[in-house]
């Protein structure tokens, strides 16, 4: 028997940020979203991640003073519309959540495990989003890994990010894309 979540799970499928509106979302929305995004396996409960949070005008502030701003300098030949693309990237989704991977020294759990638990509340505020009717995209982009963007975010040489997550509205449902076929991934052990 499948019960509501697990046909959720089934039938989950996230929309590209280049096709969400920029809603609102409500502030009740958005704290559930993180509740349940910090709500991931962690070894040794060491919390080896932090988020942060652009809404409001600080997707444009962002945009403009760090994004757009960036890309010139990495693209010098690039178009004034590239440039104001990179600028609005963030105007894409109400709001945009970065998590970044922050291991912590430990003698018995290793950085590996530390990194996976980012990733899984990356895959939390994914879920989280999308199960409140919101459209939600999980994106790593060049931004995710430029130095200065880095700095700016206050990453540190030993932390990553791990990911953006979008979060807006649903412009139209989203296509299933081809998924693995469970018979050549999976095997059972004997």
């Amino acid at each position: 028997m499948v019960n509501n979540f697990s046909n959720f799970l089934l039938k989950r499928r996230s929309v590209t940020a280049k096709k969400m509106s920029p809603t609102f979302v409500k502030d009740g929305d958005l704290n559930s979203i993180i509740s349940a995004g910090i709500r991931v396996p962690d070894h040794g409960a060491l919390t080896p991640w932090r988020i942060i949070v652009f809404k409001d005008e600080e997707r444009e502030k962002f945009g403009k003073d760090f994004l757009g701003k960036r890309f010139r300098v990495k693209n010098p030949n690039a178009t004034e519309e590239e440039i104001t693309y990179e600028e609005n990237r963030f105007l894409r989704a109400g709001v945009v959540i970065c998590v970044i991977s922050s291991p912590v020294e430990h003698k018995k759990i290793p950085v590996w495990e530390m990194q996976l638990s980012s990733a899984a509340v990356c895959q939390n505020l994914l879920i989280s989003a999308q199960s409140l009717g919101y459209a939600a995209q999980w994106l790593t982009e060049w931004y995710t890994y430029d130095e200065v963007i880095l700095k700016e975010l206050g990453v540190s040489q030993r932390d990553k990010i791990s990911g953006f997550i979008y979060i807006g509205k649903k412009n139209e449902e989203p296509k299933d894309r081809i998924r693995p076929e469970k018979e050549k991934i999976v095997s059972y052990w004997n």
